[in-house]
């Protein structure tokens, strides 16, 4: 029988950290940066990609809820990517109609 020397918890590494304190992955300001930049690109070149990339971004940036405190960021990525997907779709539309064609 081994002793255990006053020891009841052992700790591998001095920094580690619980369950909740491991997250992988890129944190919530920088996904609401790449969603509002994913959001302006959009409204330049490839609308219908990027606005909703820019809307996964923005709320994946707040926590992937609606309530609560938002960062200024995210709630612009949301936004802006939402109007840049309704412009694409919209474009689309227009384009596709009868007569509808841009020169």
């Amino acid at each position: 029988m081994m002793a255990s020397f006053g020891r009841t918890t052992t700790r591998r590494h001095p920094r580690s950290r619980g369950r909740a304190g491991l997250r992988s992955g890129p944190d919530r300001a920088t996904l609401g940066i790449v969603g509002v930049i994913c959001a302006i690109a959009g409204f330049f070149v490839l609308g219908i990609v990027l606005g909703p990339i820019a809307v996964i971004c923005g709320w994946l940036a707040m926590g992937r809820r609606w309530n609560g405190a938002r960062p200024v960021p995210a709630l612009i990525a949301v936004v802006l990517g939402a109007i840049d997907t309704v412009l694409a779709v919209l474009w689309i539309a227009g384009t596709a109609a009868p007569g509808g064609g841009m020169l």
